[in-house]
């Protein structure tokens, strides 16, 4: 059973950055599509960045668009959120996924196989 963890959530004022990182315990994620969705407090969740794994393509949610950047290490083990410029609205529990490929490529709509258990981050005014 594949397991996700995530690390590097906290707390930072208004302007500031965080690294979210993301590691299945035990495996690669290569030919995966990783995800970061974050949920804020009374809101539903929402796709906030996607990776393809094999081709290295990326895409955003229009929220965090040009300020958040995902990305993978060389050895496929770890997967980060670089969240910059953070604001008030981004306070939420982010959360790590991984699912398969389907059509060539990935999607926030497509199925997700695997979760990990959130990173809290917030940032205060």
């Amino acid at each position: 059973q594949v397991q996700l963890v995530e690390s590097g959530g906290g707390s930072v004022q208004t302007g500031g950055s965080l690294r979210l990182s993301c590691s299945p315990s035990g495996y690669t994620f290569y030919r995966y599509c990783m995800y970061w969705f974050r949920q804020p407090p009374g809101k539903e969740r929402e796709g906030v960045g996607l990776l393809d794994t094999i081709d290295d393509t990326s895409q955003y949610g229009d929220s965090v668009e040009g300020r958040f950047t995902i990305s993978q290490d060389n050895a496929k083990t770890t997967v980060y959120l670089q969240m910059n410029s953070l604001n008030t609205e981004d306070t939420a529990m982010y959360f790590c996924a991984a699912g398969h490929r389907y059509y060539g490529g990935c999607d926030f709509a497509y199925p997700i196989d695997y979760w990990g258990k959130g990173a809290l981050v917030t940032i205060s005014s």
